[in-house]
C-alpha cells in the first residue's frame, strides 16, 4: 500500500514543469521591468523639458519702459515702445518676437518684418543688434498705425488698444495703449 506513494519516476517531471513556469515568470518580470525603466526615463526627460519651458515663459519677460504716440495728424498713427528684458531673463531676440495688437477696430498679429526695431538713437537694428543681452539695454519698437495691410488703423482721441508681446520662448507681456481724450501735442504718452 505504501509502495505507490513514493514513486520516483513521476517526481522529476513535476520539478521540470515547475522550473519552466518559474523561468517564464522571471522572463515576464524582466520584460516588465525593462518597460518601466524606459518609461521612467522618458517621463523624466519630458518633465525636465516642461520645467525648462515653464521657467523660460515665467522669467523671460519683456518690460515696457515707456510708450509714446505720434499724434501730429490728429490721430495716433505711430506707437513707439521702449523695451528692455526683465531681470533674470535669458537673451531676448526681438526679431523672433510677435506683437498681437487688439483694438475696437483691429485684431492683428505682427511679426518683426511688420514693425521697426531701433536703438535709442532711432537707428534701425537687426541681427545681433536686435537681441537684448544685458538688463541695461533698451530698444525701441515702432508700430505704424496707418490701416494698410497688415498695419492696424490709427487710434483717435480716447481710444485704446492692447499689445501682447510674445518672445521666442512664448513668454507674453501685455501692455495697454491709452490715447488721451484730448490730443494737444504732436507726441503723447500712451
Amino acid at each position: 500500500m505504501f509502495d505507490n506513494l513514493f514513486n520516483d519516476e513521476n517526481r522529476g517531471q513535476v520539478g521540470i514543469g515547475t522550473l519552466i513556469i518559474f523561468i517564464a515568470l522571471v522572463l515576464v518580470a524582466a520584460v516588465a521591468a525593462g518597460v518601466l525603466v524606459n518609461t521612467a526615463g522618458e517621463l523624466q526627460s519630458r518633465a525636465s523639458d516642461t520645467g525648462s519651458d515653464a521657467q523660460a515663459q515665467v522669467s523671460n519677460q519683456i518690460d515696457v519702459v515707456s510708450a509714446s504716440g505720434d499724434a501730429s495728424t490728429g490721430n495716433v498713427n505711430e506707437v513707439t515702445l521702449v523695451v528692455k528684458k526683465s531681470p533674470g531673463s535669458d537673451p531676448i531676440d526681438l526679431e523672433e518676437m510677435t506683437i498681437q495688437y487688439t483694438s475696437s477696430a483691429d485684431s492683428v498679429t505682427l511679426t518683426s518684418s511688420e514693425f521697426d526695431i531701433q536703438d535709442l538713437s532711432d537707428t534701425a537694428v537687426s541681427g545681433a543688434g536686435a537681441v537684448l543681452d544685458e538688463n541695461g539695454e533698451r530698444r525701441q519698437i515702432v508700430l505704424t498705425l496707418d490701416g494698410t495691410d497688415p498695419n492696424p488703423s490709427a487710434l483717435g482721441e480716447g481710444e485704446d488698444a492692447t499689445l501682447r508681446l510674445v518672445d521666442q520662448s512664448g513668454a507674453t507681456t501685455v501692455y495697454g495703449v491709452n490715447v488721451p481724450d484730448v490730443l494737444s501735442t504732436d507726441v503723447v504718452q500712451v
